[in-house]
């Protein structure tokens, strides 16, 4: 089953003060998968797409299983002495539907687009 993961890069700090922690959105065990479109564009790539839409830099699909460590949390300080590890997992359900909702209004504004 596919999972989203999220990979931090470094923070860009501005010169006006502000922040920002760009992001990469890491979908693994799963195909990339493209979608044909036309001539002037010959294909488009719906996760890259949903990277654009939620302002990550990125998206790296891979069938492959990839483990973020940024993801897991480790606390050394436990009552016990014991080093406890907590990994936090998204709750995918509905997430399948979602995006094929997403890739059908793309497809759609790009068919009225090249008419």
């Amino acid at each position: 089953m596919a999972r989203l993961q999220i990979l931090e890069l470094p923070t860009v700090y501005r010169e006006n003060g502000e922040e920002e922690t760009p992001f990469v959105l890491v979908i693994d065990q799963t195909a990339p998968q493209r979608i044909a479109l036309g001539v002037d564009t010959p294909w488009r790539d719906y996760w890259q797409d949903i990277a654009n839409r939620v302002g990550a830099r990125a998206a790296i699909v891979t069938p492959e299983i990839i483990d973020i460590p940024g993801n897991e949390v480790t606390l050394t300080e436990a009552a016990d002495g014991n080093v406890v590890r907590i990994r936090v997992e998204p709750d995918l359900a509905g997430f399948r539907e979602q995006v094929l909702a997403e890739v059908a209004q793309a497809q759609a504004e790009a068919r009225a687009f090249l008419k």
